[in-house]
């Protein structure tokens, strides 16, 4: 029997009568967004990537406020795109800002005499579960040449723990000028300075308020009564708190989430911005998706770490590659791979971040005293953990032993200006794997701004004002309160077993010891409170360890070979061992280490015969991913790429000192991994 099939009927085999004949479907905004807000910049008089400042204003002094006692929100945006971007680059015309890298110069590579300023939109949320506890700050910048028929989107997760422009000077910058929608999270982990003496906080645009008014709006506020803010406010003035270190979350666990949390934010403004209505008018319909959208999971730093623990969780499919550089990444020690340069095997690649920062939080700081003041290093040898018998000789030893715990010989000059890094990574990790209350005073550590004799001192208003723009998200000092004589700074701290100024290693000691379980002089088993302690922060930092499953996705990690804070044995080398493990054959991760390079991009231009900026080969990284995805280029094979460092800071860097990333790099460069073994040659 024939049938005839009426248009009601085809409407039905085709799913709908859409131009597409497919259904609709509705752009439904994610539950856990609040309210988006949404500011256009006509890239004249403002601008996404440069708050209006363009490339000379960057790079010229700090922008001052019209009142410093109450900066304005456009204000403080405009700071903290400076400082943010600054943290990140290096600022100065030798070290190849305005000829390699910077906003005048464009997607190709080409330097222009422009400022470099870029029209667009900015859209800013705070993802939270409803508790107001959480609000990571999401945001998504649209320039203005974005095309959805060639859509693309890249991830910028903050670095270290700044807040939400902090990937601005990076995959920001890259997105921006590929026309790509930038998508960016401050983990949870972004500036949010909490003062205990006004009750005072930061809300998602900078300004200031009490923390009663702001309530759910509150950047960061501590879990604590007003009864035990007053009380703590009154037993150790001056004191103060951030998210980071004091939410009380753990805040990384989470950021592989976040970032793509981003990624959806982004999809959902998109398809609002590029979407057609709906035939009801209910709304807009889903343009944009993972089948025609390119997604770049990108950052570096932490903000690389959150990049590839997205990819790894991404059950969604949204990202389609990976380029990172320098990525603070955990994959864990293991049997299972094993790393060797020159032939010769690395011993336990892949400690976790906490291990090792609290390891060369007790030795970098000897390397970095001058005689007459060398009580760390004398403190050290007295407890049995240091030899030598002069400075000289101890600090060598110092050198040798932050070798065999994973440090390359590369870092040896570098060492010393590491010190103080490493200590404020250490402090601040205590707290958030342990998930301590800033009230804890964790081994008798606080924060607080210190005076030049090293006691607390308050934030003065202007401070608190500008701290969403002056501060990278850890605020003020390492005080340490059990130094001998009352709280003082870390480096003028008293340790009471020792009666020395050693820069508070009684404190640091206990640190490490919390960090493996044992007492770090004598090796014992920790027992009370220590014991507890230890096994809450021994917690957290397995609740961040990478999986080194990418899901087959191409990958490219780029990374310093003289990386000081965050070394290449312990997270990008062993990374690349996880993931052969993981996936096998199924990998197209792709890793270049970069000689010369290291992770702060500003020993460029203080220390040029030691550094070259690892930055150009971040955008070399992407590009050549872009490339790959858009086009089907293929990628580069992993490699070592060997620069050229110059002989003074006012020789001008040329593609001479930062070789290109090659295509067919020659026999002595290749990075090859053989199973789960990880060959890096010398």
């Amino acid at each position: 029997m024939q049938k005839t099939l009426t248009l009601a009927g085809l409407c039905t085999l085709l799913a709908a009568c859409g131009s597409n004949h497919a259904p609709e479907q509705l752009n439904q905004m994610p539950s856990y967004l609040g309210t988006i807000t949404r500011t256009d910049y006509d890239g004249k008089s403002n601008d996404l990537l440069t708050a209006g400042l363009g490339k000379t204003g960057l790079a010229a002094g700090t922008p001052a406020y019209v009142d410093p006692e109450q900066p304005t929100a456009p204000e403080l945006r405009r700071n903290a795109i400076y400082s943010n971007y600054r943290a990140v680059l290096d600022i100065s015309i030798n070290s190849g800002y305005g000829s390699l890298y910077g906003p005048n110069v464009d997607a190709q590579g080409k330097a222009g005499s422009g400022e470099g300023l870029i029209a667009g939109s900015e859209y800013l949320a705070y993802a939270d579960d409803g508790t107001g506890r959480k609000n990571v700050t999401l945001m998504v910048q649209i320039p203005n040449s974005f095309d959805p028929q060639r859509a693309c989107i890249v991830t910028g997760t903050s670095s270290g723990s700044r807040g939400i422009y902090g990937a601005i000077g990076s995959s920001g910058e890259w997105g921006l000028k590929n026309g790509c929608a930038v998508a960016y999270a401050d983990k949870g982990s972004g500036t949010g300075l909490y003062v205990f003496e006004d009750d005072s906080v930061n809300l998602q645009n900078g300004l200031r308020a009490g923390r009663v008014a702001a309530g759910k709006q509150a950047n960061f506020a501590p879990d604590l009564s007003d009864a035990d803010r007053s009380a703590f406010a009154s037993a150790y003035p001056n004191r103060v708190a951030f998210k980071h270190a004091h939410s009380q979350q753990n805040p990384e666990q989470d950021w592989g989430k976040v970032t793509l949390q981003a990624v959806e934010m982004a999809y959902y403004v998109l398809n609002e911005r590029y979407g057609a209505l709906a035939h009801d008018g209910g709304g807009h319909t889903v343009r944009l998706h993972p089948r025609n959208t390119i997604t770049i999971a990108s950052s570096i730093s932490n903000g690389g770490g959150s990049a590839l623990l997205a990819a790894e969780q991404d059950s969604k499919g949204l990202i389609s590659g990976v380029a990172v550089s320098e990525p603070q990444v955990q994959p864990g020690p293991s049997t299972a791979y094993s790393v060797r340069q020159g032939g010769v095997p690395v011993a336990t690649p892949g400690r976790a971040l906490f291990d090792y920062a609290t390891y060369a939080a007790l030795y970098q700081p000897c390397i970095a005293s001058v005689a007459g003041a060398s009580g760390r290093c004398t403190a050290l040898v007295a407890k049995g953990l240091l030899t030598g018998a002069d400075l000289v000789a101890q600090q060598n030893d110092a050198k040798r032993r932050l070798q065999a715990y994973g440090w390359l010989i590369d870092s040896d000059p570098l060492q010393a200006a590491h010190a103080g890094t490493n200590i404020l990574v250490a402090v601040t990790y205590v707290y958030a794997y342990g998930k301590f209350s800033v009230t804890d005073q964790i081994c008798g550590f606080n924060f607080a701004q210190t005076d030049g004799t090293g006691n607390p001192a308050a934030f003065s208003s202007p401070q608190k004002a500008a701290s969403f723009a002056a501060q990278n998200g850890i605020l003020g000092n390492v005080l340490y309160e059990k130094s001998i004589g009352g709280a003082r700074v870390y480096t003028a701290g008293v340790s009471p077993s020792s009666n020395l100024a050693d820069q508070s290693l009684d404190g640091f000691l206990c640190l490490r010891s919390l960090a493996t379980g044992v007492d770090a002089v004598n090796g014992a088993r920790l027992e009370g409170s220590l014991a507890g302690q230890s096994a809450r922060v021994r917690a957290g930092m397995a609740e961040v360890q990478a999986s080194g499953k990418l899901g087959g996705k191409p990958a490219i990690i780029v990374h310093g070979r003289s990386d000081t804070l965050i070394p290449v044995n312990h997270a990008s080398r062993a990374y690349v061992g996880w993931n052969a493990v993981a996936e096998g054959a199924n990998s197209q991760l792709r890793y270049i280490e970069v000689t010369n390079a290291n992770h702060f991009d500003s020993f460029s231009n203080t220390l040029p015969t030691l550094i070259v900026p690892l930055h150009v080969y971040f955008n070399r990284a992407l590009d050549a991913m872009y490339g790959h995805l858009r086009s089907g280029l293929s990628l580069p094979p992993s490699q070592v790429v060997r620069t050229v460092t110059r002989p003074y800071a006012n020789t001008l860097i040329t593609t001479t000192n930062v070789p290109p990333i090659s295509a067919a790099p020659t026999l002595g460069n290749v990075i090859r991994v053989t199973a789960t073994v990880v060959d890096i040659p010398n």
